[in-house]
């Protein structure tokens, strides 16, 4: 496995979980390749095994069985530290819920990634405030988490997880707590921002028109995960 198969790999991936005397199969012989700027949209029902799927991509958990591989580095391989700096350099990450730090403002929560990783903090605000210009928000850059609109909030997220310039951004239903046209919207800069950047985009939807966008659709159903188009 080498870089030249990808940005992000699995290969034979499963996930069980135990539960009491019960083992949980959640996911079984999982195999994907995410090219370099590659849009994936993966869908299946609640329940199963999406956000499984892509805490594992992301090195969060690892795998019962099965490897993943972050820019040919195999992050089962790799210590705890290893994987937090490959985290941090490779990655993105943007959820449901945008898990801003409430104290801090919008230009500060941006910054964050790129102030855990040694970056000079003068560096990093500028950075923050540059990215938070390009998608609408130099007006916002002072405002507290709870003084911002929800679609705006999810646009700080998302620009929190591209600050760092990552090669692939892992999105779980990052627009499922906004109303359509703001989902839409935000989806929208996320493609755009996809496209000047080069960051490869895995995203987890229940919005098919949105999966629709994207250059490829996988579905997940019991614990296998299946091209549809």
């Amino acid at each position: 496995m080498t870089a030249n198969d990808g940005i992000l790999q699995c290969r034979q991936l499963g996930m069980i979980y135990t539960e009491g005397p019960h083992d949980v199969h959640v996911l079984e012989n999982i195999d994907l390749n995410v090219g370099v700027g590659e849009r994936l949209a993966i869908v299946g029902a609640s329940g199963s095994g999406k956000s499984t799927l892509m805490h594992l991509l992301g090195g969060l958990e690892l795998p019962s069985s099965g490897s993943v591989w972050i820019d040919g580095q195999q992050m089962s391989a790799v210590s705890d530290r290893r994987r937090g700096e490959i985290r941090n350099r490779y990655l993105g990450f943007v959820y449901q819920f945008h898990h801003l730090l409430p104290e801090f403002t919008a230009v500060e929560n941006v910054a964050m990634p790129l102030l855990i990783g040694g970056r000079d903090t003068a560096d990093s605000l500028r950075s923050a405030e540059a990215i938070l210009a390009e998608i609408g928000l130099s007006e916002r850059l002072q405002h507290r988490p709870i003084e911002l609109s929800g679609g705006e909030r999810q646009r700080v997220a998302i620009a929190r997880a591209l600050v760092t310039e990552p090669k692939c951004v892992l999105a779980d239903e990052p627009t499922g707590n906004l109303d359509h046209k703001t989902a839409n919207a935000v989806f929208d800069m996320m493609l755009q921002l996809n496209e000047r950047t080069g960051t490869s985009l895995v995203m987890v939807t229940h919005d098919m028109q949105l999966a629709g966008k994207m250059d490829k659709q996988y579905h997940l159903e019991d614990r296998h995960l299946r091209l549809v188009s």
